[in-house]
């Protein structure tokens, strides 16, 4: 495991399985059950950052505060110590060319390491970089990337369950009457297989509301093409600007070239880089558009909280 970054696939487990087997050589709990909840929670958090896979992987192995260290005394021996002077150092440059970091230990199988061990390159994330560090000084080269990756997390949104059921393979809230009728007809009417329907998923309607004043002026337009992104990949995303006045921009953020888009919102947006009102702006979107948008929508407010003008509006 490097620095920053967990390996994909096999290898993955491959490391869990080393882990587990050093964290019950230390007294520790880890069967089979716990190989698969670490292997669910590393696939709930940023696999590229060693401190998230570390924190999701010490609470599911863990259960008492002895099992704490235990499993960090195990995380060092398998995953080696972090080493924060040179990560410092990398981040400090401010340029996604890296040089390689200082190899590091990796286990040749699912016995706790008890002695020198074959030796990877591991190399910086860019993704870590762009994750810790300001919008407002990426280069142009950190902002093509940051648009990529941008555009392959809007195609994830949130989901919501829908009244609508569909066939499920595990037992359910409801039977499918239907399929145990049909079932039943070749076995001379006896309801001897069990079907059932659970709730479908569906998109749940998210809206976006930037603030686009002076103090938001070096971050508005990353924020902005997060928006466009979403707007071009999901259906059900409105999208809203505020300086000191509110202005839907789904429209002008529609269609596939991002930087017309950006150039059409920007149009349409005539207070941009300016005053800011808050909370009259969140008064109007409520007033305007709240029935429009209904219930259930997950409105994400993307401002620094300057000026936030009146609480009661």
């Amino acid at each position: 495991m490097s620095e920053t970054s967990l390996e994909p696939g096999e290898a993955v487990v491959a490391r869990l399985g080393a882990l587990a087997a050093a964290f019950r050589l230390q007294g520790g709990r880890a069967g089979v059950g716990e190989l698969l909840g670490s292997v669910r929670a590393l696939a709930c958090v940023d696999s590229a950052s060693r401190e998230d896979s570390r924190l999701a992987l010490r609470a599911v192995l863990c259960s008492t505060r002895g099992d704490i260290e235990r499993f960090e005394r195990a995380f060092a021996a398998v995953f080696g110590q972090p080493t924060p002077d040179v990560a410092q150092e990398l981040k400090d440059l401010g340029q996604i060319e890296r040089e390689a970091l200082p190899r590091t230990a990796v286990p040749g199988s699912s016995q706790a390491p008890s002695g020198p061990q074959e030796t990877v390159p591991a190399a910086w994330s860019e993704v870590e970089i762009l994750r810790e560090k300001d919008f407002a000084h990426y280069s142009e080269r950190e902002v093509a990337l940051a648009r990529e990756l941008i555009a392959r997390l809007a195609r994830r949104g949130p989901m919501r369950l829908s009244r609508r059921t569909q066939a499920a393979r595990r037992r359910s809230h409801a039977p499918d009457l239907r399929r145990i009728v049909r079932a039943s007809l070749r076995t001379g009417g006896e309801p001897l297989q069990r079907s059932w329907r659970a709730p479908s998923l569906r998109p749940r309607q998210v809206v976006l509301v930037c603030d686009v004043s002076g103090s938001m002026a070096p971050y508005a337009r990353m924020l902005l093409q997060y928006m466009q992104a979403c707007v071009a990949a999901r259906r059900r995303v409105e999208a809203f600007a505020f300086g000191t006045r509110l202005t839907r921009i789904t429209q002008e953020l529609a269609g596939r070239d991002p930087d017309r888009a950006l150039e059409r919102a920007s149009t349409a947006v005539l207070d941009i880089a300016g005053g800011t009102r808050i909370g009259s702006a969140l008064a109007e979107l409520n007033r305007a558009h709240g029935r429009r948008l209904g219930r259930g929508s997950l409105v994400v407010i993307l401002s620094d909280g300057w000026d936030r003008g009146d609480p009661e509006l």
